[in-house]
């Protein structure tokens, strides 16, 4: 998959901090957010079946892929913020968003600082809450930090890879991720990931006014009841993707995007059945295990 024709690099000044992103498709806006340790060549994957429908924003965080690291400390309100500014910049006073693990705690946190602006929401193996408040969010935090301190960005670049792409066939979504999450500083990761530890929104989910849909990996990192918890606090949709791990916009494709377009639209979402990881045939026909879509698909 390749877009044809040279592709623009737009840029949003802030507080001295240049935001890159990246405008695509027309209708509904849509704006798409990355997780930790990658950027927002992460929707290359969806982009094209939301592009026809919608016009896709896809920024790229501050401090990762093309944008600059904010000054100070980071935290996932001023990251929100910085997206609502970019959003103002734009002209869209009501968007839909969609995040994706750390980036749906960005989503979430800015369906809540306006609440009437943000008329659907997705949110992808995300939380409400990153509070070390259980064991395994306490591993998922802390284990990772210390692989990085003590063997560097590399070294856990290889681990993450393969908790999240481990099955043989999966071996160029594996090589992808490994090469993204090393290219990141390891002070950028690390910062981020404090500012996820320190968010919590499950006392404000009251003021939430948006439709919401959850997809979860089945084998996601962090517990699947926590997240069938949210949804019925939230009378949220929830898809779960049978098969899946954290990874479920690149390991389930189908899945994911038929779920998303669905959502958006105001449309039943696919039947049950369809909730499943993609299979290796599935996989190289998105050309996905042969050659992953190259970063230039998004216009890096």
């Amino acid at each position: 998959m390749k877009l044809e024709g040279p592709q623009q690099m737009p840029i949003f000044e802030r507080n001295g901090s240049a935001l890159h992103y990246l405008v695509r498709g027309s209708g509904d806006p849509v704006l798409l957010i990355h997780g930790l340790g990658s950027s927002g060549c992460d929707w290359a994957l969806q982009v094209p079946a939301l592009e026809t429908r919608f016009q896709t924003i896809v920024p790229d965080l501050p401090g990762c892929g093309h944008s600059t690291a904010a000054r100070g400390e980071s935290s996932i309100p001023d990251f929100a913020a910085c997206l609502w500014g970019l959003l103002d910049h734009l002209g869209h006073e009501r968007v839909n968003i969609v995040g994706f693990s750390l980036g749906g705690a960005v989503a979430l946190e800015m369906a809540l600082q306006r609440p009437q602006s943000v008329p659907r929401l997705a949110l992808i193996n995300s939380l409400a809450s990153y509070l070390l408040d259980d064991w395994r969010k306490w591993c998922e935090a802390r284990l990772p930090a210390l692989v990085i301190s003590l063997l560097g960005m590399r070294a856990a670049a290889r681990l993450a890879a393969m908790r999240l792409f481990p099955e043989p066939w999966q071996d160029a979504m594996r090589q992808r991720a490994r090469a993204v999450i090393a290219a990141v500083p390891a002070r950028t990761y690390l910062d981020m990931g404090l500012a996820l530890q320190r968010w919590t929104a499950v006392d404000r989910l009251h003021r939430l006014r948006s439709r919401v849909l959850l997809v979860a990996g089945e084998r996601d990192y962090t517990p699947l009841a926590e997240k069938r918890a949210m949804a019925m606090r939230l009378r949220a949709s929830l898809v779960v993707v049978r098969g899946s791990r954290h990874g479920t916009p690149f390991d389930s494709i189908q899945a994911t995007n038929a779920s998303l377009v669905a959502h958006l639209s105001d449309q039943d979402l696919p039947h049950p059945d369809r909730w499943t990881l993609d299979t290796p045939s599935q996989a190289r026909s998105l050309n996905l295990a042969g050659s992953i879509v190259e970063d230039h698909a998004l216009g890096r």
